[in-house]
């Protein structure tokens, strides 16, 4: 991954529209100049973390998204589908006997797991 101004710029700009703030109540709201806010989100320079961190919290995304373009709840999403894709991994390599073992295996625990 890498930071990339414009793409933050970007989704600086697609939330604030989507709030419905033009970019002066964005620059009054986070302490700056409006031509500052228009350079951001243009790409055309960068800002300090404390300038990040003002935004995001005004905007109300987190870093992950301004920075990466990711929400935490994407990244539980792709951490779910990892876990399923080596699960699906190991049975793929059983016989069907195991694998059947594995199933029932699985729905006792889910059973147990409900009982506590």
């Amino acid at each position: 991954m890498k930071y990339n101004k414009i793409e933050v710029g970007q989704r600086i700009r697609y939330r604030r529209i989507l709030i419905g703030w033009t970019q002066e109540e964005l620059a009054e709201k986070i302490g700056r100049a409006y031509k500052y806010c228009q350079d951001i989100e243009r790409g055309t320079c960068g800002m300090s973390v404390e300038t990040m961190l003002s935004i995001a919290s005004s905007l109300n995304v987190s870093l992950d998204y301004l920075i990466y373009g990711t929400t935490e709840s994407e990244k539980e999403t792709d951490a779910l589908l990892d876990e399923q894709q080596a699960v699906i991994s190991l049975l793929g390599q059983c016989s069907d006997q195991k694998r059947r073992y594995a199933l029932d295996l699985l729905k006792l625990f889910m059973k147990a797991s409900d009982n506590r």
